[in-house]
């Protein structure tokens, strides 16, 4: 059990919105939240399940309405000062929290039954949460006040989430009053007093650094070593403390910091076993929010005594986060220990460690830290959970180029049976898997099929989606190749196809590509992959690739220009390209993406276009570039394509599936995003999205909030043209495809929105927060 007296966290004032509740249920992670008067005096109680009452219950849902109106009265509630021990009866496999209030009727604390995690400044640390990395600068100043904010800086600069201190009042500390000329002392004693004599900051200073290490974007910690430094950290306002090993066992000074209500984090080095459950238990008893690091405190830590395998036992022993405080040589434990569930990492810095004191020799430079706070995110990104496997988009692209399939070893009439002779395992796998051949066997054809056909799901007896007539308030289409160009075109009731070129299509003559007129608007689809592996970059940094691109894309739309002519295209016809503008490693900072951009105005300036109007594609943050994952910079985020449109008179593309990723990434509204860019859009992709890269999902199978887009489209970009861009959708004759405008088709309706769909209407950000309340 954990009181926790931080508890803003999990309260919302009488007047404010349900929407602000939502809000904060979504960021607290709790599943409610209490309401109290302005005084402070517990109102009641809003969780989930009170959300969905309210829902049902109301004819209109307003979400700016007061959570009075939604809040359930009835809150099970304790007094502060009660034991864990009274307290515990009040949980319930229901009720995880329970607000502690005074005599007045005020909450004072609220408890937490087994919390597994700390929030210290708005951080929370647990499981589930990335790693908190705290750069232990403690004494590494050596006494200078110039070199404790050079150490601030470069722990800055490596992207840790906290930089650390220590505190010490020399004459309660020590018993000769830390003389280190006390002649009866130790060697050892003698020589750590030495050190701390001459390599202490004032007071003064160690505000400055706590100061500063706030402004540069980190959480200020410190040690303190004593009740006089504890309560001066205290009244400085210090959000948590980090109790030394040597401390561990102190349980007057345990009980002095969980009197602040503070949390903890606990080294255990120089503990046994006994005491470290010792420890627990005292923790455990004043309701103290806390995590314990498994240590080794010795300086250095040979690497045989580290005992990485301790954090499991540890973990099992406090039901408490757990981490790491390393006084090893090298970044390699401290990643490790995260690979195991460590969700604190404690590592010293220095600026140089041949300096005196003992805690230089086992600190990391800053460009080690660097390398080492990036290894670690990369791991946490790498862990991913335990939840039945899926196949990521880039092996779905890989499979279907290096799989096998099931396929027609000879021409099958529509209602043949099929038989095994019929059936062999080619690839590539674009079709069932070879596994799926006894559920294959037996099934009566619902089409003809040719030799080499790939069998599809839809074969097994469910029926595949036809193509029809479609009604929709903006021009459509379907994308297409040469191949299924005549096919496609006379399926359905389009306005337009999007013909998708590769760079083998540039050599086909286009008499023989497309022999006869076609009496249907045109939109051209520039290849990604040109001959020789070389992927177009009109934003390239060589300019002998970059010359090359600009080439290969000349090419594109003199065929562009060509095309033009077979089809019913009165203005210019669109040519949509992904420009460019991705790196190898990582995402560029906006000062090395300027050069890209200049590139890209000066590639575009050496193209002639006449008759054709070149849209560059909304990206994705994340590409899959024929099975591998880049990283995209350009045309991703909506203040840099609104300004490239602007300043250049350029329209767009605009890929809802590339852009919702982009808005995943980077935190930011889709509807605000729609708002600003489909003025500026010419033609649009419709497919689902899910995450930062789960790009060109079936309608509804992702988190596009469909009503709300088609509503947007009408509004702002009525004349824009729109194909289901669904990965694979060309396959089993645009099956894919056509199953998207089924269910577009059911999305684009003018009539007035349902109460879900009002609830859609308003800020994106705000129905996905209501709906991770719903679900």
């Amino acid at each position: 059990m954990q009181i926790e007296r931080n508890f803003t966290q999990f309260v919302v004032f009488a007047e404010d919105t349900v929407l602000t509740a939502l809000s904060k249920i979504t960021a607290n992670k709790s599943r409610l939240i209490f309401v109290v008067s302005e005084s402070g005096i517990l109102q009641g109680v809003l969780s989930d399940g009170d959300f969905r009452r309210w829902v049902a219950d109301c004819s209109s849902i307003d979400l700016n309405a007061p959570v009075t109106r939604a809040m359930n009265p009835r809150c099970r509630t304790g007094l502060i000062g009660m034991s864990p021990a009274e307290l515990l009866p009040l949980f319930s496999p229901q009720i995880q929290l329970i607000p502690l209030l005074d005599s007045h009727g005020r909450i004072a604390a609220v408890a937490m039954e087994g919390a597994r995690e700390l929030r210290i400044a708005g951080r929370v640390i647990g499981e589930g949460s990335s790693s908190f990395l705290i750069a232990e600068i403690g004494n590494n100043h050596n006494g200078s006040l110039d070199l404790a904010l050079q150490l601030i800086d470069a722990a800055a600069a490596a992207g840790v989430d906290c930089a650390k201190f220590q505190m010490r009042e020399m004459k309660n500390l020590y018993v000769n009053s830390g003389d280190s000329n006390d002649m009866s002392s130790d060697l050892g004693t003698q020589y750590t007093l030495d050190l701390l004599e001459r390599f202490q900051l004032s007071d003064d200073d160690l505000y400055r650094c706590f100061d500063y290490t706030a402004q540069k974007g980190m959480i200020p910690l410190c040690t303190p070593w004593d009740l006089s430094s504890l309560e001066k950290l205290n009244r400085w306002g210090m959000e948590a403390f980090k109790v030394a090993s040597a401390d561990f066992t102190n349980h007057a000074l345990l009980s002095a910091i969980a009197a602040t209500g503070k949390p903890l984090i606990c080294s255990t080095g120089m503990a046994t076993e006994l005491e470290i459950s010792s420890g627990i238990r005292h923790l455990r008893k004043l309701g103290a929010p806390f995590a314990l690091l498994h240590c080794n405190s010795t300086y250095p830590t040979p690497y045989k005594d580290v005992n990485l395998r301790y954090l499991a036992r540890l973990r099992e022993l406090s039901d408490a986060p757990v981490g790491y405080s390393g006084h090893e040589r090298g970044i390699e434990v401290p990643i490790a220990a995260v690979a195991l569930g460590a969700t604190v990492v404690e590592k010293h810095i220095t600026l140089d460690p041949s300096m005196e004191g003992n805690d230089h020799k086992v600190s990391l430079l800053p460009s080690d830290f660097a390398r080492m706070v990036e290894a670690i995110r990369a791991v946490e990104e790498s862990m991913g959970s335990d939840a039945e496997r899926a196949i990521s988009q880039g092996e779905l692209m890989n499979r279907e180029i290096l799989a096998k399939s099931l396929v027609a070893a000879c021409s099958i009439p529509r209602g043949t049976r099929i038989e095994p002779s019929m059936v062999r395992v080619q690839s590539p796998g674009q079709g069932l898997q070879p596994y799926r051949l006894q559920d294959l066997l037996g099934q009566t054809l619902n089409c003809d099929k040719k030799p080499g056909d790939f069998f599809f799901e839809s074969d097994l007896g469910d029926g595949s989606v036809k193509a029809r007539n479609y009604h929709f308030f903006n021009p459509f289409g379907v994308p297409v190749r040469y191949h299924d160009l005549a096919l496609f075109s006379k399926s359905s009731n389009l306005d337009l196809v999007e013909i998708h070129l590769s760079y083998k299509d540039l050599d086909i003559p286009l008499d023989k590509a497309v022999p006869e007129p076609v009496p249907l608007g045109l939109v051209v689809h520039a290849p990604e992959l040109f001959s020789g592996d070389h992927t177009l970059d009109l934003c390239s940094l060589d300019e002998d690739y970059r010359n090359h691109s600009i080439r290969e894309l000349q090419r594109v739309i003199t065929i562009a220009r060509l095309l033009k002519d077979r089809f019913e295209c009165p203005e210019d016809v669109l040519l949509v390209t992904n420009v460019g503008g991705f790196s190898a490693h990582q995402h560029l900072c906006p000062d090395d993406r300027r050069p890209m951009l200049e590139a890209l105005v000066d590639s575009l300036g050496k193209l002639t276009s006449e008759g054709v109007e070149i849209i560059p594609q909304t990206m994705p943050p994340f590409p899959w570039h024929f099975g591998g994952q880049r990283f995209h910079n350009l045309f991703v985020d909506p203040d840099f394509i609104e300004s490239f449109c602007q300043q250049y008179g350029y329209r767009v593309c605009l890929d809802v599936s590339h852009s919702k990723l982009a808005c995943n990434h980077l935190g930011q509204s889709f509807h605000r995003f729609l708002e600003r860019i489909l003025p500026l859009t010419a033609h649009l992709h419709l497919a689902d999205a899910r995450g930062v890269d789960g790009e060109g999902l079936q309608v509804n199978d992702g988190d596009i909030d469909w009503p709300l887009l088609f509503r947007m489209l009408r509004d702002h970009a009525p004349k824009a043209s729109f194909i289901p861009e669904i990965w694979q959708g060309h396959k089993n004759q645009g099956e894919g495809a056509w199953l998207a405008l089924e269910r577009l088709e059911l999305h684009d309706q003018p009539e007035s929105a349902s109460g879900s769909d009002r609830l859609a209407e308003r800020d994106p950000a705000e129905s996905d927060l209501s709906q991770s309340v719903l679900r």
